[in-house]
């Protein structure tokens, strides 16, 4: 069935809610279905300071990623990164695995497989075969609490890093993925960028910041980024910022004041000026026309 919706717009004045790993293991796998406690939980908007994803074995669910939505039928498998922020919209018949991690739980061959793919997402529909060696992963690794009194890493962790690293494979393997050489060194250098950038875009504004950062030039720094992404770094870094203040302005009624503080801008009306520049709207602008919709599961 397609959960029920409701005609209640969401409560923006609630905080999006920051969700934490709460394991000793460095890494939560779970089966679910609607009825399950975190997939109620999951209606509400929230983000992750951790890699999440799901193997969805029956149904479909909707998703609102970064107020972007997001269709996943049976079989697909998605890897979501940190601070994203997402909201199961609908459901229908929907059941299958939940797994969240931290990347540094993994050795550096598989944290690259991770960090060498400059999407947002890994989503991957996946074959019988495919979604069959997946799952049957999930159920070697949730199997362990049963067979083990208690947790071995030296048993889980190879178990989980196998899974991250063929999902990988798996999604670099299908024919819409660029075959540029994940393992050069443009490529690697752009992926350190954009990383620094999300965790440092509150107070690092300007290219050379993370040039001097990445021990490399500006000059070299814009040269490289822009081969990969086709865009300049400094476009990388105002677009990661709006991006947040568009999440904020979707999600909560921060005031413009606060969302500008909280953004690194000592200066209201400049980070007024740029927000316009950059999306043809003034923040109250953007949020009055893009509220959440009506059909939000609150």
């Amino acid at each position: 069935m397609i959960l029920p919706a409701t005609t209640a717009k969401m409560n923006k004045s609630t905080p999006v809610i920051l969700r934490k790993l709460e394991s000793s293991k460095g890494f939560i796998v779970k089966a679910w279905d609607e009825f399950s406690d975190d997939f109620k939980d999951a209606l509400y908007p929230h983000r992750h300071d951790h890699y999440t994803g799901m193997l969805i074995e029956n149904g479909e669910v909707e998703v609102l990623l970064d107020f972007e939505p997001f269709r996943m039928p049976a079989k697909t498998l998605f890897i979501s990164p940190p601070w994203q922020i997402h909201q199961v919209h609908k459901a229908s018949q929907a059941s299958g695995w939940y797994f969240s991690f931290e990347n540094d739980l993994f050795e550096e061959s598989v944290r690259a497989t991770l960090d060498k793919f400059l999407e947002e997402i890994i989503s991957i529909e996946l074959t019988n075969t495919e979604y069959n060696w997946f799952k049957s992963v999930l159920l070697s690794i949730t199997a362990l609490d049963e067979l083990n009194e208690i947790p071995y890493k030296e048993v889980s962790h190879p178990l989980l890093s196998a899974f991250v690293a063929q999902a990988g494979l798996t999604y670099q393997s299908k024919p819409q993925i660029n075959t540029v050489n994940f393992a050069s060194r443009p490529v690697i250098i752009t992926k350190k960028f954009i990383n620094l950038v999300r965790h440092n875009f509150h107070r690092l504004k300007k290219p050379a910041d993370y040039a001097e950062k990445l021990h490399i030039s500006v000059s070299y720094l814009n040269d490289t980024v822009k081969k990969i992404t086709g865009l300049s770094a400094s476009l990388i870094i105002q677009k990661e910022i709006l991006r947040e203040a568009q999440r904020i302005l979707y999600y909560t009624d921060t005031s413009i004041k606060e969302i500008s503080d909280l953004l690194g801008y000592e200066d209201e009306k400049y980070f007024m000026r740029l927000f316009r520049k950059k999306t043809g709207f003034s923040p109250t602008e953007y949020r009055k026309h893009n509220s959440p919709p009506d059909d939000y599961l609150f």
